[in-house]
């Protein structure tokens, strides 16, 4: 067999998709930004619906993956394809893990039933740091945050960890499925997902990122499941349909879609759940599909998109624990959105910031040398 130089970084990128992957990153920073002025009350959080680019990430990976890779199976093993994918998702998981780490004792908040971080053991700190970098969830009795998460350091790893299940389950299972089988796969994951969206408590599809509670293991494969599947789909079927100024209508529609304030109140909860469903099934694919059948003209404009699409991925693992201590500043003060938004904007920039030096000067250099090493 020879040696698999370059194999799925051969293939052309879609410029578009990379950027519009950045313009949701960008947005999910905006959205836990101003997380902190809702109380916790769903209907009151700004730009509402940010939680679902989330999902839209899990259909552009199986958009992604199944263009890169579906086709390269006669020249690739199972080993090839892991170490591949360990290769491009863990150091930045490992940065992320590390960040949080070094910005956990300045989060503490009653308010927000944070108020005994300053008692967590410093090695019990550095331990869930460890176990962070592996991406294994934590239970209760290493959640030093109290928000019962799986990556208590790092809460948005919790979608990574479905990431990995994913990229696993194309690799022993999905690869091989034809597309009349994942279609009718796609249609039943769509079933749970309109199940789920119109029935569950809370009219909404927020969740995933518990491994203690079995409903929040149920939301995360739910959420999983169609939008992962209908991507890989998506690539499987390539009639692409040449769209102009693809970048910048599907941005906005984007931004248009996460931003929808929440409908139908506590009284007519499905309102909410049905809108999420028109995003989840309709909306995502039909921007996908646009967005790959797409082309950018002009330097500028790649230049955007190579831009967003770079720091995508590091500013969704990295910009958490700083939102954080943000967080834990403005409940601690009582701070409203008028009095702090300034700070907030600052906040989103630090992390934009961060993201792109984690990418250049640590991301970018540890993965050429793990390609050289284990490629």
């Amino acid at each position: 067999m020879k040696p698999l130089t370059n194999l799925a970084e051969s293939k052309p990128h879609y410029e578009i998709l990379d950027g519009l992957r950045g313009v949701a990153a960008v947005v999910v920073v905006f959205f836990h930004v101003l997380e902190v002025y809702s109380g916790g009350d769903h209907a009151r959080q700004i730009i509402n619906h940010g939680y679902l680019a989330v999902d839209f990430f899990f259909l552009l990976s199986g958009y992604v993956i199944g263009y890169a890779y579906d086709d390269r199976w006669g020249k690739m093993t199972l080993k090839d394809f892991f170490k591949r994918r360990l290769v491009r998702l863990q150091p930045m998981i490992i940065i992320g893990s590390l960040i949080g780490a070094a910005l956990f004792y300045f989060q503490d908040s009653p308010g927000l039933g944070w108020g005994g971080i300053h008692e967590v053991p410093f090695p019990e700190m550095l331990l869930v740091m460890l176990i962070g970098f592996t991406l294994i969830p934590v239970g209760k009795g290493l959640d030093i945050r109290g928000w019962n998460e799986m990556h208590p350091l790092n809460g948005p790893a919790w979608s990574l960890f479905y990431e990995y299940i994913a990229n696993i389950l194309y690799a022993l299972v999905l690869r091989r499925l034809s597309k009349a089988i994942l279609g009718f796969l796609v249609i039943v994951a769509a079933g749970f997902t309109i199940h789920y969206a119109l029935t569950n408590p809370n009219g909404d599809i927020i969740g995933g990122w518990s491994v203690d509670d079995p409903s929040q293991l149920q939301i995360g494969f739910i959420r999983l499941a169609f939008p992962f599947l209908a991507g890989l789909l998506l690539a499987r079927i390539g009639r692409l349909r040449y769209t102009k100024n693809a970048f910048l209508s599907c941005s906005v529609l984007l931004v248009v879609l996460f931003s929808i304030p929440r409908l139908g109140g506590t009284d007519h909860l499905w309102m909410n759940g049905l809108y999420e469903c028109f995003c989840l099934l309709i909306m995502f694919p039909l921007i996908v599909w646009l967005g790959a059948g797409g082309k950018v003209k002009g330097k500028k404009a790649a230049g955007v998109c190579k831009f967003l699409g770079d720091i995508s991925y590091p500013i969704y693992i990295t910009h958490f624990p700083i939102v954080y201590v943000y967080m834990a500043w403005v409940t601690n003060n009582e701070y409203t959105l008028g009095e702090t938004w300034a700070y907030g904007l600052l906040v989103v920039i630090i992390s934009i910031t961060v993201a792109y030096l984690a990418m250049r000067f640590y991301d970018l250099p540890v993965r050429k040398w793990l390609r050289k090493l284990f490629l």
